[in-house]
């Protein structure tokens, strides 16, 4: 019998702030950015997010309260803060790591030796906005839109130098610091003047690109992440292609997630996105499918509410294909990482609350309930695929069961909208 799970993730589509976020981010007390955009753009339209079940979560006033089709719940975050890297690791099945915390500058010195070593020409342009210049291109600072001290970035213009040279760099960084991410990026069309240019600093001090005015997204971008106590054999992508199951990663999802074997579509637009699950779903016959919607979480950066909207409205046209591309062997999970509230006040990520929904066609839906961690998802799919358990997370299969339905019973999704 050949199953599969089809997990999509709209990335910083939180849905309301986390207890501690008190503690770990005070500045998101009152996050809910799912509600918040819904407020910011009433027009939004997502009749099949609707009809899926998204406001049993959000009880948004103008959504409309229809029959849902889906089980649905909420999950925490185990990591600290709200990272995508921890986030898409976590829900993978990873037991997130406790941070090690420390602004770019407390590593530069050790960071510039290194790649000295290496053979690189590395300078300090401006003493005063601090940050390491390689080979007359590369920018090694923080990353300055998401936690503190955390990540840092390595940004390259790549009509200037090869991804696969900045990504030796970026190796060479990751070696000396000890930081829970290194993210090696870049794109075409960015000068080494814009790039450079395009150095701030922010509020808290960090010092570093800020990438979205800089370019680099906009033409042959290309991204690395550098995890660190990251161990991939015990995810979900690896457990079912060791299992002898294809495994397909689409968008940030495969920039993210590693997996020896798996079929990668990196992308960023929305729409590409969805286009290569319905074109997974046509040739993957039993694994997992794994896509992330990246765009949202750039809106989010850039506080643009409408742009969200707009976002979130491509996602639910492309609903409706997928569901009735479904077999009644397929388990479809709907999720995000963490917030990005665009109106908060803050560019940064949020410390929310994600929302959870689940689609079988033999399964009736059910109150799933607050789950403690992203991990919930890897481990309920692995569950339900018959794999050995995720690192981490704990697996809700057996409540949705508790809705299991005749195979004759079949729903239907708003196919007009």
């Amino acid at each position: 019998m050949n199953k599969r799970v089809i997990i999509i993730i709209l990335d910083s589509l939180g849905v309301g702030y986390m207890e501690d976020a008190k503690d770990y981010h005070p500045l998101d007390v009152g996050a809910n950015t799912f509600y918040h955009i819904i407020d910011a753009v009433p027009s939004l339209k997502i009749p099949n997010f609707e009809r899926l079940g998204i406001n049993k979560i959000l009880h948004h006033p103008k959504l409309k309260n229809v029959d849902n089709i889906a089980s649905y719940g909420v999950l925490n975050l185990m990591h600290q803060g709200a990272d995508s890297f921890e986030g898409h690791n976590e829900i993978m099945g990873t037991k997130p790591k406790k941070a090690y915390l420390a602004p770019f500058v407390e590593n530069m010195d050790q960071v510039k030796r290194a790649l000295e070593k290496e053979g690189y020409k590395v300078t300090i342009p401006n003493p005063e906005l601090p940050y390491l210049l390689v080979s007359d291109l590369v920018i090694v600072a923080d990353n300055i839109e998401t936690d503190y001290g955390q990540i840092y970035n390595v940004s390259a213009p790549l009509d200037y130098i090869p991804f696969e040279e900045v990504l030796k760099i970026g190796q060479c960084v990751r070696k000396n610091v000890k930081v829970n991410r290194v993210i090696v990026l870049g794109g075409e069309n960015v000068t080494p003047e814009h790039l450079q240019r395009s150095v701030e600093r922010r509020e808290d001090g960090l010092v570093g690109v800020n990438s979205p005015k800089s370019n680099v997204y906009k033409q042959g971008y290309q991204v690395r992440h550098l995890g660190f106590g990251i161990s991939p054999e015990f995810q979900l992508p690896t457990l079912a292609k060791k299992s002898g199951m294809e495994v397909s990663l689409i968008g940030k999802m495969q920039d993210v997630i590693y997996c020896e074997g798996a079929n990668r579509f990196p992308g960023v637009d929305t729409e590409q996105v969805m286009k290569d699950i319905l074109h997974e779903m046509d040739n993957v016959k039993h694994g997992v499918i794994a896509a992330t919607v990246q765009e949202t979480d750039l809106a989010g950066h850039a506080q643009n509410p409408a742009r969200y909207a707009d976002r979130i409205e491509v996602v639910d046209r492309y609903l409706p294909e997928i569901l009735e591309k479904m077999t009644e062997q397929d388990l479809l999970i709907m999720s995000a990482d963490h917030g990005n509230d665009p109106t908060i006040g803050h560019n940064q990520h949020t410390r929310e609350k994600t929302y959870l929904l689940v689609y079988h066609k033999q399964i009736s839906p059910v109150k799933i309930g607050e789950r403690k961690t992203l991990s919930d998802i890897a481990a309920t799919s692995a569950e339900y695929l018959g794999l050995n358990k995720t690192e981490n997370g704990t697996s809700f299969l057996q409540i949705l069961q508790k809705g299991k339905r005749r195979l004759t019973d079949v729903f239907t999704i708003d196919n007009n909208a």
